[in-house]
């Protein structure tokens, strides 16, 4: 495991608070890659400011978006034009969720959050036959290859941080990023062993900026 000097961690937060970006944002291009072009109906847990329900909302007839958080869902509909197919939702992941079936699920930086196995479970149980199932997670290194893919993404944090804030710092962290936060618990291995064993054939990577990816499509309609 490498350790940094604690002048340089320090000096790495302090720059990285003057110059914050949106790093599940960062994924949206891709999660949207990972689903068909138009879909009838779309899940997003734990959708916070909206961001992607606001994404999905151009690809789908109606999109829910869940969060266990009333503040940043009032925050959401704030800045979501009313003429979108959008209905933000109060409720907690994994028990509460609206019914499905949902066509598309998304959970971006949320899974760490909440039960593992049961929220899977619950999200499979609420997807459409030929459904698509996309998340982002957050893990914790383990393994040598974790700790230097972290590494590697020090440097292109801040290099991002300060390119997505035009060379200076921020006046206001984006409303995204205002959501309380907390570390992941399972490792990616853990992550990985558990998702293919409650969704098989789901395809999980890791990726930079300390994320993994999991997309899971259910088996279609008999």
């Amino acid at each position: 495991m490498h350790v940094l000097p604690s002048r340089l961690v320090d000096a790495l937060h302090r720059f990285n608070a003057a110059h914050p970006w949106d790093h599940n944002a960062h994924f949206h291009p891709w999660l949207l890659r990972q689903v068909p072009r138009r879909v009838r109906t779309a899940l997003d847990v734990g959708c916070g400011s909206g961001d992607l329900v606001r994404v999905l909302a151009r690809h789908a007839e109606a999109v829910v978006g869940v969060d266990a958080d009333a503040a940043i869902l009032d925050r959401a509909r704030e800045l979501t034009d009313p003429a979108l197919p959008v209905t933000y939702t109060l409720a907690s992941a994994p028990y509460d969720l609206p019914p499905g079936p949902y066509d598309v699920i998304t959970c971006v930086a949320v899974l760490h959050h909440l039960p593992f196995a049961e929220t899977l479970g619950r999200l499979r149980k609420e997807l459409a036959p030929g459904g698509t199932l996309v998340v982002v997670g957050c893990a914790r290194d383990a393994r040598p290859v974790d700790h230097a893919r972290g590494l590697v993404s020090l440097p292109l944090n801040v290099l991002t941080g300060w390119l997505k804030n035009h060379r200076r710092p921020a006046v206001r962290r984006p409303v995204s990023m205002t959501a309380p936060t907390r570390a992941a618990g399972m490792t990616y291995d853990e992550v990985g062993r558990e998702a293919r064993r409650l969704l098989p054939g789901a395809r999980f990577r890791r990726r930079l900026f300390w994320r993994y990816t999991l997309v899971w499509r259910a088996p279609g309609p008999r």
